[in-house]
Formats: structure tokens, sequence, C-alpha cells
């Protein structure tokens, strides 16, 4: 079983003609984007807020139509991946450096719908470095206050240069062993000058649909 792809395709369900729809970014976004193209050729009518720009090349690809914000007054539905799902339906987001303006548009949605595989389920959230984004000028020094904070933190590279997301601010890979409060970590570590934000998205899934025990679930917040 691809396990992304049946799970990304799940997530369709969701899309209703003439709604707005927030497109993810990652391997699992990639196939409920490249399924939504099929169905605007088809004669489904929506339109689509891409997350990242290598999203919004991907929509153009497939010939959806996308429209920034100021052009709308509401995101019907955001569909994007995770790298971490807690029990309380807690994420860590930011592995494809995208983390801010995913955090912008699943704000903005009415529903936020996750796509995870089984792999990226946890019981306590982690494991799995949890990105910040932050700006460039002074980042040594920001870098000090996430490790007052009990982070150990890495630059992001690509190709022996600091990686930069689309914002063209840089991201700090840190790990806090187990994050056992992450609403109180991710307060914290906004209120740190130089931090734009984090990959802590709390109580903000109100769906996550993946597999548990090689079989499709749909879980909802309560």
């Amino acid at each position: 079983m691809n396990e992304k792809k049946v799970i990304g395709e799940k997530a369709i369900e969701y899309v209703k003609d003439g709604m707005v729809v927030g497109l993810g970014t990652g391997s699992t976004a990639y196939y409920f984007t490249s399924k939504l193209g099929e169905l605007v050729q088809q004669g489904l009518s929506i339109k689509g807020v891409p997350t990242s720009k290598k999203t919004e090349t991907l929509a153009n690809e497939l010939g959806i139509p996308l429209v920034s914000f100021h052009e709308i007054e509401q995101i019907d539905i955001a569909v994007d991946g995770a790298d971490e799902v807690d029990a309380d339906l807690n994420l860590i987001k930011g592995g494809g450096g995208a983390l801010l303006r995913e955090k912008i548009i699943a704000a903005s949605a009415k529903t936020f719908i996750v796509i995870a595989d089984s792999h990226k389920n946890v019981d306590t959230l982690g494991t799995f470095p949890l990105p910040i984004e932050v700006v460039p000028f002074g980042f040594e020094v920001t870098i000090k206050h996430i490790q007052d904070l009990g982070g150990k933190t890495e630059l992001r590279k690509q190709q022996g240069n600091p990686f930069l997301t689309d914002n063209g601010n840089y991201i700090l890979d840190t790990n806090f062993q187990e994050i056992k409060e992450p609403k109180e970590l991710e307060k914290n570590l906004n209120l740190i000058p130089g931090v734009v934000d984090n990959g802590l998205f709390v109580g903000m899934a109100e769906v996550v649909i993946t597999i548990i025990d090689k079989k499709l679930v749909t879980k909802c917040r309560n």
C-alpha cells in the first residue's frame, strides 16, 4: 500500500464545489494536490491557496486556479501533512521548510485537515527535531536563547549554505527530546526576538487522516 497516496486522496472527500482550499506542502500533500488537479480538469470549481512556492508551481502545472489572501474572505479547508502527530492531534511541521506559510493558512481555514502516514503517529512529540524559522540577522544570539529553553539546535543547510525559506529566513532544527507541554513551548519560543515562528501546531488540526494497523483511520478533535 502506498500510504501517502491513499491518505492524500482520501482527503479529497472533504472538498466541495466552490471552496477555497489551502494546498499543503510535502510528499503526502503532493498526492492530495495531484488528485485535486485531476478533478479540476474534470470540472470541479475550486480556488487554491498554496503554502509554498513548490506547491504553487505544482498547482499551476495541474491547472488549479490560485488566489491570494486579498482576493478572498476565508479559506474553507486547508489540507497538509505533518512530521509528527500526537494523541491530542498536536503536530510538528516544517520538515519541508514551509512552516510559516503553512501555519498562516491553517489558522485562516475554517477546517484544518492533516494527512499523515503511519510513521508520523507518536505518543509524545519531539523525536522529530522541531523546525524553528528565524531571521538571519543575529541568528547566533537567537540560538543561545533557544538553547536556554533546553533545545539543541542545528542550522539547516542546503548544498553547504544555509537553507532559505520562501520568506528568506533560516531554519533551526532543534531537538527538545520529549515535548510534554507543546503549547507552552510554542509560546515561549515565539517570545524570543528573532524567532518568526516554530513548527508546533497546537490545537489547530480538526481532522487527522492516517493509517493505524494497516487500516485507514480518520481522527477528529473532540
